[in-house]
């Protein structure tokens, strides 16, 4: 079979299966492409070895009849997920060398399954960041170009390195995070899939902590099918994680029949944005008519509160990253920085983190200092969690009467070009996630999916936001929507 590295999870699960192709002739190919990638700078640490062993492994099991869907699937794992003896070191300088003696429960739970791991995965430094241009191993880079241009553009963030690395065919699919949109704005910005399950669904032990009650792990995949297959791998209960809900998983590409007919599609006002482009409002116009024809009942709703979600959003979690990121002191692990004579343990703290995290790391730190500080802690943290909750509330509103999910754009633009952003106020690089935040505020699965392009020739996606713990369901009508877009084109390889 030629262009192994091209497959989806489902049609080389089924080849596998069949004797058709075995993991390691997979593996080998994604190896091999990922080679000759460097331009994209999405692999950043290589784990070859490791990932022949695995599909050796793989290929064992496969023979022996005893293989879940998973097993021989090569992978990229995002650098924010702890793997045992192999560098993780969150895209930033504070971590250097750290290679952790356990591992995430995600990563855990994909190799028991036979899945293999090509190597680690670019990111933003902490998954703080929307264009993966905060990462210490310098940018990620979209397979994407503009037409006529050969401009860089950004993969998206912070998952940039994994969306980076399944649009380009370096892997049959990627584990991301997402904090804010980071799974769902970079699957957006390179034609790829890319779903934040439930918060709960899907343990965040060994997960390198950002903000803790808004980080969520799912899969970036290249397609719906892919999505469910993996995303039912990677749930399920683990008593590491005191957030991990105890609810049995199902078979969600089972629940994959496209059939729509009866469901109710909200379409919130709220997200009809000020000087939103053209484009993205005819891409949102022309989904809400495709879901539409596929038998579903769309009505308006309202949110009133989302007005409110970014503002909110950059409270809290610059406020628990403050909190998460206070352990990179120097003392324990991580990068330490050399002292002159006569300095104390105060003076290593400041030097440590003076030089480890990165300026959007600085920042963000700073901001949840700040917010959490005795005289601003009522004004602005406690303000926010009381909007939080109003947001929560408007979305259980909505669900409560009737709505089944709710259809919005995933970003406010196409991928944007690295370094174009370099000169603009952090607010404007916030405003990436202006779609996505809400949907992490009040805990629910929200998947972005590739409907169209703009008029340069780069993916455009749309996000359909579900009801709590309902996976399946939406998944089921990301597949319709999928099926009646049709959305196929691929990057022409430059690099």
């Amino acid at each position: 079979m030629a262009d192994l590295n091209k497959l989806t999870i489902a049609a080389a699960r089924d080849a596998l299966k069949k004797g058709d192709v075995t993991s390691l002739e997979l593996t080998e190919a994604c190896l091999g492409e990922i080679e000759g990638a460097g331009a994209l700078n999405a692999f950043v640490h290589h784990t070859p070895e490791i990932a022949r062993e695995q599909a050796k492994a793989a290929d064992a099991r496969l023979k022996a009849g005893d293989a879940p869907d998973m097993c021989g699937i090569p992978l990229g794992i995002k650098d924010l997920f702890c793997t045992k003896g192999v560098p993780s070191q969150a895209a930033s300088n504070i971590l250097k060398g750290f290679k952790p003696e356990y591992e995430s429960t995600v990563t855990s739970q994909l190799f028991d399954a036979g899945a293999v791991m090509l190597g680690k995965l670019n990111m933003d430094e902490f998954a703080m960041g929307s264009s993966n241009e905060t990462s210490a191993y310098g940018n990620a880079v979209n397979p994407w170009r503009r037409e006529g241009s050969d401009a860089e553009l950004t993969p998206g963030g912070s998952s940039g390195g994994s969306a980076s690395a399944v649009a380009a065919d370096l892997c049959l699919a990627a584990t991301g995070t997402d904090t804010g949109g980071s799974i769902r704005q970079p699957a957006a910005f390179t034609g790829i899939t890319g779903i934040k399950p439930t918060y709960g669904r899907v343990s965040r032990w060994g997960v390198v902590a950002f903000a803790s009650s808004l980080d969520q792990a799912g899969p970036m995949t290249k397609d719906v099918r892919d999505a469910a297959i993996m995303l039912e791998a990677m749930c399920g209960h683990d008593a590491k994680d005191s957030t991990s809900a105890d609810l049995a998983v199902p078979n969600f590409e089972a629940m994959l029949t496209g059939d729509i007919r009866g469901k109710t599609i909200g379409i919130p006002r709220e997200y009809r944005m000020e000087g939103m482009p053209a484009e993205i409002e005819k891409l949102w116009a022309e989904g809400t008519e495709m879901l539409k024809a596929a038998g579903a009942k769309i009505v308006d709703i309202s949110l009133p509160h989302t007005k409110y979600a970014l503002p909110t959003y950059y409270v809290i979690a610059p406020a628990e990253a403050s909190s998460n990121l206070a352990r990179y002191d120097g003392v324990r692990y991580g990068h330490r920085a050399s002292l002159a004579a006569g300095d104390g343990i105060t003076e290593m703290y400041e030097k440590t983190r003076a030089e480890g995290f990165g300026h959007e790391v600085q920042r963000r730190v700073m901001v949840g200092t700040y917010v959490l500080s005795a005289g601003f802690y009522d004004a602005y943290y406690n303000r926010a969690r009381k909007v939080r909750t109003l947001i929560k509330r408007d979305f259980e509103e909505v669900f409560a009467a009737g709505v089944d999910a709710i259809l919005t754009p995933a970003t406010p633009s196409a991928a944007f070009g690295l370094g174009e952003m370099s000169e603009a106020d952090p607010i404007a690089m916030y405003l990436n996630d202006v779609f996505t935040v809400t949907v992490n505020l009040a805990g629910l699965p929200g998947i972005a999916v590739p409907t169209g392009s703009d008029s340069q020739g780069l993916p455009l996606g749309l996000q359909l936001i579900g009801r709590p713990w309902e996976e399946g369901d939406l998944l089921n009508t990301a597949y319709a929507l999928e099926q009646a877009a049709g959305f196929v084109a691929k990057p022409a390889k430059w690099w």
